[in-house]
Parts: C-alpha cells; structure tokens; sequence
C-alpha cells in the first residue's frame, strides 16, 4: 500500500493534544502499513504552551494561527482546542488549501447557528474528510457487539439505558482547575463532555432518528455556575423503532472513577458492555435463554502482535485505531463518526441544554 506522508499539524496544546500525540507517535508499532507521519506544526493560545509542546513531542514548528494556516505543507489537521473555538477552527483549517484531513475533537460547536454553518462548510469543502473524535467507536467490545446487534439476531429494539459516570468533579481542587469544562451546556458541562460518547454510541446502534422528550440536572456547588450540568439525564425516543430509553453522564458520582455503562434490550434477546469489564460484551437470545460472554481482547483488523489480541484494551488503543483509520482509511469495518454523525450527536447535546433549562424554570426557587 503506497500511503501518502501526513504532514500534521494541531491546533490547540493542552492535555487531550498529548493524548494525539502519543497515539500518533506509536502507530508504526501497531500497523506495518501506517503511512509516514511528520509533525509539522503546533499552535495554541500562548506562545509558550505551543514551543513547550513542539519541544516536547517533536514538531517542527510552533506558529500563531495566522502563520499556521498560511502553511501550505500541511495536510492534516487536528483541532483539539477548547470546546467553545472548535467552530472556529475548524473554519479556519477546512479553508486551507493544502488541507485534505480533519480530525475534530467533540463537541464540533456551541450553538445552532454553528451547526448550522458547519453544513454550508462541508458543502463548500466535499473534498476534505472530516473525523470526530469519538473513540469508544473504536473500542473492539464496541465493534463486535455492533457486528453482532446488526446481524438481526435481537430483532426491535424496546427499551435502552447507557451511563458514563465520573468523580473526580467532586473535588473542588480538581474544578478550579478546569473551569473551562464547566461552562453551561451545550458548549460544556457533564453531557457535552461525556455524555456525547453514549449519545454517539447510541447513534450508531439505532441511526439518526433519536430525539429527546426530556431532560434532568443535579448537583450544585457555589464555586460552579447554575447552568453547568454536573448531573444530567435525558430521555430519549426513536420515531423509527419506537425504542424508548435514557443517557445519563456525571462528573459527580462518588466511587465511580471513569464509568461506562450500555445496555440495550429488544423483542429477541439484549446486549450490554460496560467499563469493568472492558474486554467482553454480554447478550442474550430468547431462542437459546441464555446469557453468553463474548471476549473481545484487542481485537483490531488489521490484526498485530502488538499488542497480542486477548491482553485487555485500554482507552488508548482505541484512539491509535482511530487515528489508524483516519489516515488510512482502511478499516471497512469501523463506524466512522464523520461531521454528519457529530453534528446528529451536537443536535441532541443542544437540545440537552434547550430541556435543561425548561426543567430548572420548573424547579427554581
């Protein structure tokens, strides 16, 4: 397979940029036929932020952002900025002409009239591919259950409940630290942050046709704005198969560390996943009347020894298959979360926000 060279650059430089990069940095281990790679470019808010990060993982150069979308080496780029400039820079790269590759972090933007615009880019720029960065996608206990769901075997979906749970919020050394994150929804908050992985994960179980009828919020600091979801839950309803169920996130459970949970039960049988135990998947066959465990390990296509396919899967192995798949696209098997799926993933985390603040107009004092 004869690759063309990716020439990256990032835009932003915090810590989910140091987990690209490392992703980056270890594909050859994982993949005889990962393209060469060459780290161009970094550029971030502050001058010393982007040349501590150039210096530190190897690129080339650390420019402000007129100087970096002036590079017309470029022609890949990856948008890992805070939450409410996604929008902006993801203008900003599809609009360079070298540019052929976009991986955007979630959320892709803030508001409607975002989402909005990003449809008129994508209309204007059909030639650059567009990557969000939902990588539980990507996770093998995710891809096989997804293979065996869509085989037919369960039949019609009825009921469904996924969580994604976190703690560390409690602490309020850890929010001073990251206020950014708390904005209010859906620019940031526990849904926007968190519980857009269900809803991706949803999205590719069920399709597009998932809309919220309701929505919930809890915990309250005097340190955190009133509108900033540190608990929320929405319910949900599919009008294509008329499946009904909920998604909660939190940054606020005590004892739950970083927690995912799906389970999906339908008129033949259920499947269901969760973070402790990251290398199975369960379901069950009202044919057979049995619950079956089936062991996934870290089974990624295009197979490697490194490594061995039954040692448990991490939350970094999925991100390097992602960035695999980005740049190769090589994996027929993979859902892709393109624009079009996070924009159906955004519309859902808006409307979080729009039945948020119905149901604090409800409840306030």
């Amino acid at each position: 397979m004869n690759l063309e060279k990716a020439i990256i650059g990032f835009i932003g430089a915090g810590g989910i940029a140091k987990s690209h990069a490392f992703s980056l940095s270890t594909l050859h281990y994982y993949y005889d036929d990962s393209p060469e790679i060459k780290l161009e470019s970094v550029t971030s808010a502050t001058i010393e932020s982007r040349s501590s990060f150039a210096t530190r993982f190897g690129f080339s150069k650390a420019p402000d952002m007129d100087e970096f979308v002036a590079d017309k080496n470029i022609n890949t780029v990856f948008i890992l900025g805070p939450n409410k400039v996604h929008y902006e820079h993801l203008k900003s790269a599809i609009e360079m002409t070298s540019v052929k590759r976009i991986y955007l972090e979630k959320p892709v933007c803030s508001n409607i009239d975002e989402e909005q615009a990003i449809i008129e880019l994508i209309r204007k720029h059909p030639g650059v591919r567009i990557q969000i960065g939902f990588q539980y996608l990507y996770t093998s206990v995710v891809r096989e259950a997804l293979a065996l769901w869509r085989s037919g075997k369960f039949g019609k979906p009825v009921h469904f409940d996924l969580k994604y749970y976190h703690s560390d919020y409690l602490k309020k050394e850890y929010r001073d630290k990251r206020k950014s994150r708390l904005t209010p929804a859906p620019d940031g908050g526990a849904m926007a942050d968190l519980g857009s992985h269900m809803i991706s994960l949803l999205i590719a179980f069920l399709g597009n046709g998932v809309t919220i009828t309701s929505a919930l919020q809890s915990g309250r600091f005097d340190d955190v704005v009133p509108d900033s979801d540190l608990f929320s839950l929405i319910s949900l309803y599919d009008d294509v198969t008329r499946s009904v169920g909920t998604i909660s996130s939190s940054r606020i459970s005590s004892g739950t560390g970083d927690f995912i949970s799906f389970e999906l039960y339908a008129e033949k049988g259920a499947v269901k996943f969760s973070s402790a135990s990251p290398d199975s998947f369960d379901y069950y066959l009202e044919e057979s009347g049995t619950w079956n465990k089936q062991i996934t390990g870290s089974n990624y296509k295009p197979y490697s020894s490194f490594p061995s396919a039954h040692v448990p899967p991490g939350w970094l192995r999925s991100m390097i298959h992602a960035h695999y798949v980005f740049l190769t696209d090589s994996d027929n098997e993979a859902i892709i979360p393109d624009i079009n799926h996070g924009l159906a993933v955004q519309r859902l985390v808006r409307q979080t926000a729009e039945y948020l603040n119905k149901f604090r107009s409800l409840t306030s004092e």
